[in-house]
């Protein structure tokens, strides 16, 4: 088994979604697999879904004996699900070394799984502004109409109340997020539910945008959405509505920032000023990615050396 990164070649790619006689409701909606039936699928593909046994590792290791306790009258080796996840996830590991993985199931026609096939390619992987999480595998069930993303298992704990922090790492995160958006947009893809939680981050200094479900991807003259799906919904946003994804993704990355700034405690008033026009009732006011970004290039530009290495002061 290599240890590089493989995305294998799922025969039926959704289409853009301008293309809506295929691209239905009824191969977007959240799967819910019989995780046992693939067991052996993802074993042979060299990923290890997590079992009693390994629960039980895990407690131990962490110093909660009581806990592992509590799992003795289960047999050791059935598949244990994350009671904190929805049905379409599941914990493993890579076999090969250890890497911990979370297996996402969709369906193999998905819109999210052409997005991920298309941000994971070799080539889109190379783009330094591509911060999508790292997808080790495309596993394809085509008899089941079902598909596997293997993802690195990230953490969703943003700040680490022990880890030092100032600024500028909180600046390098902020980027992260900013370059994701507009590189999607770049290539006419709207996540469409850019949240906090949809952020994780290796603990490495490495940001990543998960979570594709409510996402598209659009022709260069049908960029239109309706509904009220997400997190972060703007104004606009109404039942029967139609309206520019892309200045939806602004409105929520601007909701993102505002609130990385309160849970750090970096609320400075050169990235409050940045957010403001993100947040105009009035989507066509809002600027665009390319201008946010340099916005933000120009902003931290202005910064002093001994500002970026400043601890933060809670709002």
């Amino acid at each position: 088994m290599s240890h590089g990164i493989w995305i294998s070649d799922i025969s039926c790619p959704s289409p853009t979604s301008s293309e809506s006689s295929f691209d239905e409701d009824e191969v977007n909606y959240r799967v819910k697999p019989y995780w046992s039936q693939y067991r052996s699928i993802l074993k042979h593909r060299g990923f290890h879904l997590e079992t009693v046994r390994d629960v039980q590792d895990y407690y131990t290791f962490i110093g909660m004996p009581k806990r592992a306790e509590r799992l003795k009258e289960l047999e050791e080796d059935i598949l244990y699900p994350d009671a904190g996840l929805p049905d379409n996830l599941f914990r493993g590991i890579r076999i090969v070394d250890g890497t911990k993985v979370m297996v996402k199931a969709v369906h193999r026609e998905s819109r999210e799984l052409d997005i991920i096939r298309f941000l994971s390619s070799p080539a889109m992987r190379r783009q330094p502004m591509n911060h999508c999480i790292p997808v080790l595998d495309l596993i394809d069930v085509p008899e089941d109409d079902i598909a596997f993303i293997v993802m690195e298992q990230w953490s969703s704990h943003l700040v680490i109340n022990d880890a030092p922090c100032c600024l500028q790492l909180f600046l390098s995160a902020v980027r992260q997020c900013i370059e994701h958006c507009l590189f999607m947009h770049m290539h006419q893809i709207a996540h469409l539910d850019i949240s906090i939680r949809n952020v994780l981050t290796d603990h490495q200094g490495h940001y990543a945008y998960i979570d594709f479900e409510l996402s598209r991807r659009f022709d260069a003259s049908d960029a239109r959405v309706s509904g009220r799906r997400g997190t972060e919904l703007p104004p606009e946003c109404g039942h029967e509505a139609f309206y520019d994804p892309y200045k939806v993704d602004v409105w929520a990355l601007a909701i993102l920032i505002l609130r990385a700034c309160k849970l750090t405690g970096f609320c400075i008033p050169e990235l409050i000023e940045l957010v403001k026009p993100m947040l105009y009732d009035d989507p066509a006011q809002r600027p665009s990615m390319e201008l946010i970004m340099h916005a933000f290039n120009h902003m931290t530009s202005s910064i002093s050396p001994q500002r970026l290495l400043m601890i933060p002061h809670f709002c």
